[in-house]
């Protein structure tokens, strides 16, 4: 890629710290990226400029100048009504689609498809079936590719994108696992387990809870349901934490997860079956689903001696899958492709 092709934007919202993380890392590798976010949040990420769409909306011109590459982020652009997509495209700018997930996961597709079934997976969150088909349509025709972290999301696209002869990529979540140390769980004392649910309803919250609840009649362990905190603030609680339970619903794990591991912790999240073949053949997560939960954490809470084994295999599972400077290297290969072929 020569270096006049080494400006890239990336809006409309941050997900998680991860496009500001992948701002930073491109940074670091010799592009200019910026990142901006509208969405007004408490999670408080930093590397990011926080911005409002009124403000968003009023520095799209100068960016189809500025800007080599467009890369947009869960379903959306600089205008609520995509009209800037026309914009852009006119002025022969590549523009990607990054689709994280309720932009995507629509009803009929999360519950069934070719070869998978999952009866747990709630998608009120998601946007309405009819909506995600009119912007996927709209999409794989204008994007000149898409993103998606996992597999999960893969199926949701592809027969969109590659109808109209453009690629989905499969580029897994970043963490810098150097500015992150493990703390693995400490068997010496009652346990503290944690589970973060920015979205309860998504994570199947209620039915953690239930099963926690139960087991407190048997065994002894704290529990820290993490809300309202800035995403720093949380992170202190999740290094204090023995165990994360992530979600149990969706059927791929998410970012607490890749967070989770790094620090070194066991990690409990529903991986639905058919998936298990598509992630690496090291990944540790133990999965639990609303049916089987509350085993599962009875199986753990018999064996708290086995922990810190289980959180080293998920600090080394996300060291060799998920670090920042290795998936990066993914996303230039990525960018490098969609700049050759606009």
């Amino acid at each position: 890629m020569s270096r006049i092709k080494r400006r890239v934007i990336h809006a409309p919202l941050e997900i998680a710290g991860q496009v500001g993380l992948i701002c930073e890392s491109l940074r670091r590798r010799g592009f200019e990226a910026t990142g901006y976010n509208y969405y007004d949040t408490y999670l408080n990420y930093e590397k990011v400029i926080q911005t409002d769409a009124f403000e968003l909306a009023k520095i799209l011109e100068p960016a189809i100048e500025f800007y080599d590459l467009f890369h947009f982020h869960n379903g959306y652009t600089f205008i609520d009504d995509l009209r800037d997509i026309d914009m852009i495209d006119a002025a022969g700018k590549p523009m990607i689609m990054h689709h994280r997930g309720n932009d995507v996961r629509s009803f009929e597709r999360a519950r069934k498809g070719k070869g998978y079934e999952n009866p747990y997976v709630n998608t009120d969150s998601s946007l309405p079936d009819e909506e995600i088909e009119r912007r996927l349509q709209l999409f794989s025709t204008k994007m000149s590719a898409a993103i998606v972290q996992d597999y999960e999301l893969y199926h949701y696209v592809a027969d969109y994108y590659h109808a109209r002869r453009k690629k989905v990529y499969v580029l897994p979540r970043l963490i810098n696992t150097k500015q992150i140390q493990p703390h693995y769980p400490t068997v010496s004392r009652t346990p503290l387990i944690v589970h973060a649910p920015t979205n309860p309803e998504f994570k199947g919250s209620v039915y953690i809870e239930k099963a926690l609840d139960h087991l407190r009649r048997t065994y002894a362990f704290h529990y820290k349901r993490i809300e309202n905190m800035s995403h720093r603030e949380a992170l202190t609680y999740y290094k204090q934490a023995d165990l994360i339970i992530d979600q149990i619903l969706c059927g791929a794990y998410g970012n607490l997860s890749v967070e989770g591991m790094a620090l070194g912790k066991p990690v409990v999240c529903y991986i639905r079956p058919d998936l298990v073949s598509t992630f690496p053949k090291d990944l540790p997560i133990i999965s639990a689903n609303p049916d089987n939960i509350e085993q599962v954490l009875a199986d753990l809470l018999k064996q708290p001696e086995t922990w810190p084994e289980k959180g080293w295999r998920g600090r080394q599972y996300v060291e060799k899958h998920h670090e920042a400077e290795r998936v990066i290297q993914k996303l230039i290969n990525i960018y490098q492709q969609v700049l050759a072929e606009a």
